[in-house]
Parts: C-alpha cells; structure tokens; sequence
C-alpha cells in the first residue's frame, strides 16, 4: 500500500481518528471500542477503512493487543497536534456560549465517574465556564432515589434488579460489561469464561456496593452469601485479589491494563454481567438550559440510534 493524501483528507472523519489515538493508547481495539462506546467490530472497521484510505498499514496486530507502525506513529504524532489545536479552537469559541449560566448537581457511582463521566464533565467545564457543576459521589444505589427527591438534576447510574423508576424518566448513556478479575496463578485465569456458581467455590471479594447482586446471584443458586472480606472500593478488593487472597467481579473498564501481569478478567457467563448505563431525570420536568445543554453532550454519542440521543428540551 502507498500514503494517499487526497483520499485521507476527503474520506476521514475525526471520530475514526479519536478512534485510532484511543486504540493506540489502550494497545487492544476491543478497549478503544468501549472508551468510545462502539462496538468492537465496528471500531475494528473503522481503523481497516482508515488503514485503506490512508493507503498504508498503521497498526501491528500481535496476541498481547496492537501497536502502531513507524508510519502510525507519525499519524499518532500529528494527530495530537490537531486534537490539542481542536481543543484551544474550542476554548477560544467558548465565549459564544458563556450565555448559558446556571448550577446543575450530578449524582452518580465511582464505577461510572472514573471510566465516562469525568472526561465529559471536563470538557463540559470547558465549553460552559459560567455553569457551575456540583458532582455528588454515591452509592450506585442511591441515585435515581436522589433525583426523584430532587437532591440532583442528573443521576447517572448502573442499571440493577428491581431498581425503582418511580418519579424519573431514563434514557441509555453507555454500556460496558462486569468481569472476573482472577490472579495469574490460579487455575481459573486460564479459563475462557467462568460462572457466577465458579466463584463461589473460592474466596469472592466484593464491592460493598455490589453486596445486593451477589447475594441475589447466591439465593438463585440456594446458597449463602457470606464473604470472608468486604471492601468500600474497587481498588481495595483488586488489591487483595493481586496478593493472592480471592477473586473479585469489577466493570471491565475499571481494570488498568498495567495490573494486567498479575492479574486476568475473565469473561462472567452470566445475564446481569452485561452493565447498563442510564442517564435519570426528575419526571415530567423541563431542564434548565444549562442541564439541557449537559444533556444534549452527554447523550451525543457516536453509534447510538438518533431515537436515543434525544434529550429533553431545555427550558
């Protein structure tokens, strides 16, 4: 293959390019694919398209992930260059929107902050330096509860069993999947995929947060859930999972690739290991025009059907 110009500059979209810069720091497509809240097969045709319009191979393809090319790496290096000019264009053009003021209070769970919400906060930050954001760390639990009470305009949580609805309306943010985070040592790591009923077997550390679905998982099966430790975060059970002491069941993308040599995710066989991300808000009420335009970035995602992405008309 040749380096074609013309057919890059006229065939290229910023997305695929964000796209490959994701996959190159990630090192694994399937990785970059849930950053960008693509599937993985579509992220994998986006960077074959990209590798064919430029004319040139861009990424190694090896079993431990994928790396760039000397040629990727120039097109890693200018890449970084427009997206930070992207950036200050966007700051310099914030001042056509310093009309929109207002407070908006978020309420959401660590496990959903760290991974997506953070990134899209800053960036909101940026664009609307007159709207005050008050973010509200709580259990994942607690949050729709906190937006039909009127604690918080926007609730972002994971969706769960028997999590009531009343007095908010939801729409879909994002979706990542739940693994088993298992030592290398241990005979499980090698194992393609593992059940629930697997885990119990051996000494399951979970989230406090998490408490509620492992003992309905546990109750499913006709067993007691009764574990040996219980941790307030995730850091803390994939910590005592790295020393050698149990497993734990954490969303996948709260696993740092650089644990990954001493610890596997195994892919958990069951139906609620699939995460389901929703955006709550107060029932029936117009949002702010602050928490609108909040909104409207939140639910502007790349993949996700136009019916999806509609947010609520500010007020």
């Amino acid at each position: 293959m040749t380096f074609n110009r013309l057919h890059l500059i006229r065939q290229t979209d910023l997305f695929s390019l964000k796209l490959f810069i994701s996959a190159v720091e990630e090192r694994q497509i399937g990785r970059a694919a849930m950053r960008e809240n693509i599937s993985a097969s579509t992220a994998t045709k986006r960077i074959q398209d990209l590798e064919e319009i430029a004319g040139i191979k861009l990424l190694e393809r090896t079993p431990a992930g994928v790396t760039p090319t000397p040629a990727g790496q120039v097109l890693e290096r200018y890449l970084r260059n427009i997206f930070g000019q992207l950036d200050d264009m966007r700051a310099e053009i914030a001042g056509f929107s310093e009309g929109v003021r207002g407070e908006i209070t978020v309420a959401s769970a660590r496990s959903v902050i760290a991974p997506f919400l953070a990134k899209e906060l800053g960036e909101f930050g940026r664009e609307y330096p007159m709207v005050d954001l008050i973010v509200h760390e709580v259990e994942n639990a607690r949050i729709v509860q906190a937006v039909a009470n009127g604690e918080a305009e926007i609730g972002v949580f994971a969706v769960t069993a028997g999590v009531d609805l009343t007095g908010v309306d939801v729409v879909p943010y994002r979706e990542d999947r739940i693994v088993a985070v298992i030592p290398r040592s241990h005979p499980l790591a090698a194992c393609e995929s593992v059940t629930f009923q697997d885990l119990l077997s051996e000494n399951l550390i979970p989230v406090h947060g998490m408490m509620g679905a492992f003992e309905t998982a546990s109750q499913r099966l006709g067993r007691e859930f009764r574990p040996r430790y219980v941790t307030r975060s995730i850091e803390a059970a994939i910590s005592l999972t790295q020393a050698g002491l149990g497993v734990t069941v954490q969303p996948e993308c709260l696993v740092s690739r650089d644990l990954f040599d001493e610890v596997a995710t195994v892919r958990l066989d069951e139906p609620w290991a699939k995460r389901l991300i929703k955006i709550a808000t107060p029932r029936g009420r117009v949002p702010s025009r602050a928490a609108g335009a909040l909104m409207a970035q939140l639910l502007d995602r790349p993949g996700q059907p136009a019916r999806d992405r509609k947010a609520p008309r500010a007020g």
